[in-house]
């Protein structure tokens, strides 16, 4: 596993690591092309290709809700540049190598807020939805290289982030999520694990272009 973020991984290697895995940290700013193909280069020096790429970088808890007409505008381009631009940069770093590895697995991470549809967090709702489509074109795309393309989108996660974004209104607001589900509680960071897993494995070898909501039951396609 390359773990690569712009904050320190250093805890995330040592959790790998200590389960018996292989793992390396490296800084990554995926507004940055540069940064995009160094992290694809090491990761290619450290274990000899790639077969999987997650991106799961995105700006949440530190961004500002409000309604729609009173975003900054800098936080929109911030967003935007982040959760859209950010993944279609991994993917042109990373997919050269998938493909050098005969096929394999990109996973991007969306949000219910792009289906479900986020009051006062247009520009994370919009950047959501925008994952969703690139996920769709590049399943298109890609298949003929074996390169599988998906997407998922969980509900809110209890997460540092969830927490920032919500301030003292999120006990509140997790209660109103959870009662609004099929499976009433709050999506923990662990029940996101076996999708991703899945999606990333042979098991879901002919399943490509989809977005699975991971959302104990708020959206039912």
């Amino acid at each position: 596993v390359v773990a690569a973020d712009i904050r320190d991984t250093a805890d995330t290697v040592e959790t790998i690591r200590s389960d018996g895995g292989q793992a390396i940290g490296v800084h990554l700013d995926v507004t940055s092309m540069d940064s995009c193909q160094a992290m694809a280069d090491a990761a290619v020096e450290a274990f000899g290709q790639i077969t999987c790429l997650v991106n799961n970088a995105a700006l949440y808890g530190d961004i500002e809700g409000g309604r729609f007409n009173q975003i900054p505008e800098a936080q929109w381009d911030r967003v935007m540049d982040v959760n859209i631009k950010g993944i279609w940069q991994c993917c042109k770093a990373c997919i050269p190598a998938i493909q050098n590895a005969g096929g394999g697995a990109v996973i991007n991470i969306s949000s219910l807020a792009a289906t479900y549809g986020m009051p006062y967090a247009l520009d994370y709702t919009m950047s959501k939805a925008a994952v969703i489509g690139m996920t769709r074109s590049l399943a298109r795309e890609l298949g003929r290289n074996w390169i599988r393309v998906n997407a998922v989108a969980p509900s809110a996660v209890l997460t540092e982030g969830t927490t920032e974004y919500m301030g003292e209104k999120r006990d509140k607001a997790l209660e109103v999520i959870a009662a609004n589900q099929a499976l009433q509680a709050n999506l923990q960071t662990d029940d996101l694990v076996g999708t991703v897993v899945f999606l990333a494995s042979d098991a879901s070898r002919f399943i490509t272009g989809q977005t699975i909501m991971v959302d104990g039951g708020t959206t039912l396609l």
